[in-house]
């Protein structure tokens, strides 16, 4: 008979991002320090969209008060999505990226994280990045960044930020991890934002704290001023959104490992640099965490296949000397209209509709 284990990594293997094996089998460890065998055997017969207890006791044949404190005790573990409205609670399966690595953020120790960086580097790292519709997109901070075009909101971070009811803020998990795992890295750790029902998930769960959105912008441009890429969720109504850096990221992480980044984030610009203006002083090297600037005959030159558009070269730039470049219409990118459609388009790709 299959482990429940094995059956678990193969269903979180079709969801998302996906949860390949490996022949050290430290995914399962990872596993098994997440579920108890009844946890793992529930998940399996759960969906990723919000379902009530009562309706997966009565599907299940099961007592509707076990399932429903079996399910809140899950969520409370960050295994389980939950959403409260009024007396309404329902609860979704959640893949392991978005989902269950992040919300381990407040009982992430030494030994989960360093299992989880042998499972990054084993082989999930080269799987994010191997679908067309990625799960986080980069994107300025602010439309002035643009050179004389027009910017979508959900294209803008603090536009993002202005349209949000409700926020929240987080230490940021992949930072943690890395400093967890005996790696080191000077960027700020509270700056990962969830928005509406997560930022109530993130603060039920003692993961976040509330926050006002003149907080949240001042966080914003403290990122900025830090060297950080902003990455919102891949699409135009977003739960969160990752203020990232190349040493820790995942995301990013991978897509360093890649030879054109610039193919697989879908940003919708690019940096460009003004040779009568730029001086050489090698500022905009610093600030690149895709390595995709060099200085070559005393000036700045961008590699247009790595660039992916943050525009952190730009807000340094002493000279003036570099701008956001709009992509021309046809290579334009416009994210799905919420998180479900994105993650049906990444389950097709793969082939696990």
């Amino acid at each position: 008979m299959t482990d429940v284990y094995e059956k678990l990594r193969a269903r979180l293997d079709d969801m998302a991002t996906g949860y390949p094996q490996t022949e050290s089998k430290i995914e399962i460890k990872l596993l098994k320090r997440l579920f108890t065998e009844e946890e793992a055997d529930l998940f399996l017969q759960l969906i990723p969209f919000l379902q009530k207890p009562e309706d997966v006791a009565q599907r299940l044949d099961r007592d509707a008060d076990e399932i429903s404190e079996m399910m809140e005790q899950m969520a409370k573990k960050g295994l389980l999505f939950r959403k409260r409205k009024e007396d309404l609670v329902r609860y979704a399966a959640v893949p392991y990226v978005v989902g269950l690595f992040e919300h381990q953020v407040k009982t992430m120790d030494e030994e989960f994280a360093k299992d989880h960086e042998e499972y990054f580097e084993s082989v999930f790292g080269q799987t994010i990045q191997k679908i067309k519709t990625p799960v986080l997109r980069t994107i300025p901070i602010s439309r002035q960044l643009v050179a004389d075009w027009p910017v979508s909101p959900y294209e803008d971070v603090l536009q993002i930020v202005e349209n949000q009811e409700k926020i929240a803020i987080a230490p940021c998990v992949c930072r943690t991890t890395t400093h967890l795992a005996g790696k080191e890295c000077d960027k700020p750790l509270e700056n990962c934002f969830s928005f509406g029902s997560h930022a109530d998930y993130y603060v039920e769960n003692g993961m976040g704290r509330y926050i006002s959105k003149e907080e949240a912008k001042e966080i914003v441009i403290n990122n900025e001023k830090a060297g950080l890429v902003m990455q919102p969720f891949n699409s135009q109504k977003i739960g969160g959104m990752c203020s990232c850096c190349g040493d820790c990221c995942g995301v990013l992480r991978s897509l360093k490992m890649a030879p054109k980044p610039a193919e697989m984030v879908q940003s919708n610009y690019f940096a460009q640099v003004n040779d009568e203006l730029c001086s050489g002083c090698e500022t905009c090297l610093e600030r690149c965490q895709m390595e995709a600037i060099d200085v070559v005959d005393g000036l700045a030159n961008v590699n247009l296949d790595r660039c992916i558009g943050c525009g952190l070269c730009v807000t340094t730039c002493a000279d003036e000397a570099i701008q956001l470049i709009k992509k021309p219409e046809d290579q334009l990118y416009e994210p799905p209209k919420t998180g479900a459609e994105t993650y049906m388009r990444i389950a097709k790709e793969r082939g696990k509709m």
